[in-house]
């Protein structure tokens, strides 16, 4: 083989190293009819020169693309090189495959609504590579996803952790069906997307759990079929209000303060006139807030909180009140029935005021009778 095509063999290998070509057969060839010799000393040199970055190209002539004598040639200077402490890392071994199955999920637990509308769950996922995993989760009908934790759970520490979590929750926790469950999440999720609003990051840990559980079992409506309102029931749905489940249930403070004042003024006033007086100027107090606050979309939200806990009233063997809460949404979804007479909306209202009168007589603090979503009560 003459200098020449040596020359030119070596500068297409200091080429490749630079990354200006590829090793095609032609190379290869071109290499593998050079004598013994003069290929191992242009490698040796050819190594010598470039070091670790001769690696690449090097293991490429070493590959069983190349001439057995190739081969050989290419592998004493990598071993060269190795003996100078360069080496290319080693693969890592091979792994058996294992087929992972989709995760679904396969229990479930979902807690009253506080005053604010949040809500928590829980949900029990299991497949991907085995095991079981526990998200909690609290979410609100206005937010989206505000918070989120969880990990892998064994059966024992999931019954100790219910335990515990029913001893020490003011709100009712009940097992629902987790493909139900899943739909409160991922209506969450649509929530956010609404908003133009994220979840939180932790919930990116879980997010293909719920999309696969998702996808891995019959589709669930989160929403409760409507009922039909009744009259009786609606006139006792005030006093759902009574209840320790619902007990943070009113119209936002932070949003009556003038109204609360007003309120305040003409229970005080110095004037004398008639209590009937003084009980009609409070009735329209009342009804202007009702008419302010509970707009359209006020009022399905409200409507479905109701029915959400008329399922949790219903399932603590409480079915009465489950009958008022369900009468109160459905007159709710009723756009034919006036707001202003709507006996539970009229409740809200007069709590809320009560409420925003404490902030104003200073007996209160705004932050804690405030309704803004958050993880207060769940």
């Amino acid at each position: 083989m003459t200098p020449p095509a040596i020359a030119e063999c070596r500068r297409t290998l200091d080429a490749a190293v630079r990354g200006e070509t590829e090793l095609d057969g032609s190379t290869l060839a071109a290499l593998a009819g050079l004598p013994a010799e003069e290929l191992d000393a242009m490698l040796r040199e050819f190594a010598t020169e470039h070091g670790e970055a001769a690696l690449t190209t090097l293991t490429a002539l070493a590959s069983d693309r190349a001439d057995r004598g190739l081969r050989r040639a290419a592998k004493r200077s990598l071993y060269r090189l190795a003996q100078r402490g360069i080496a290319a890392p080693r693969p890592a071994p091979a792994r058996p495959v294992v087929e992972r199955e989709p995760e679904r999920a396969t229990r479930a637990w979902v807690s009253g609504i506080d005053g604010s509308g949040s809500r928590a769950a829980w949900i029990v996922f299991e497949g991907g590579f085995g095991g079981a995993a526990l998200c909690s989760v609290i979410v609100n009908d206005t937010a989206g996803i505000l918070e989120v934790a969880g990990g892998d759970v064994t059966k024992k520490r999931l019954e100790r952790e219910l335990a515990a979590l029913r001893a020490a929750q003011e709100l009712p926790w009940v097992e629902t069906d987790p493909a139900r469950a899943v739909a409160l999440v991922r209506e969450a999720l649509a929530l956010h997307t609404a908003l133009g609003t994220s979840p939180p990051t932790a919930f990116n840990r879980w997010q293909r759990s719920f999309d696969e559980a998702a996808s891995s079992a019959a589709p669930a409506d989160p929403t409760v079929p409507p009922g039909q309102p009744d009259a009786a029931s609606l006139e006792r749905s005030p006093e759902l209000l009574d209840l320790p489940d619902l007990a943070g249930w009113f119209l936002d403070p932070e949003a009556l303060q003038s109204d609360a004042v007003a309120l305040l003024q003409t229970r005080e006033s110095r004037l004398v006139v008639s209590d009937q007086i003084k009980a009609e100027r409070e009735a329209a107090i009342v009804d202007a807030v009702v008419e302010r606050e509970l707009t359209p979309a006020a009022r399905r939200r409200w409507a479905r909180r109701l029915d959400e806990m008329a399922l949790i009233l219903a399932a603590t063997d409480r079915g009465e009140p489950a009958t008022w809460a369900t009468a109160a949404a459905a007159a709710l979804r009723d756009d034919a029935h006036e707001i202003r007479r709507h006996p539970f909306v009229l409740a809200l209202a007069r709590h809320g005021l009560e409420a925003a009168s404490e902030v104003t007589l200073g007996r209160a603090k705004l932050a804690d009778v405030s309704r803004k979503p958050g993880a207060a009560g769940v």
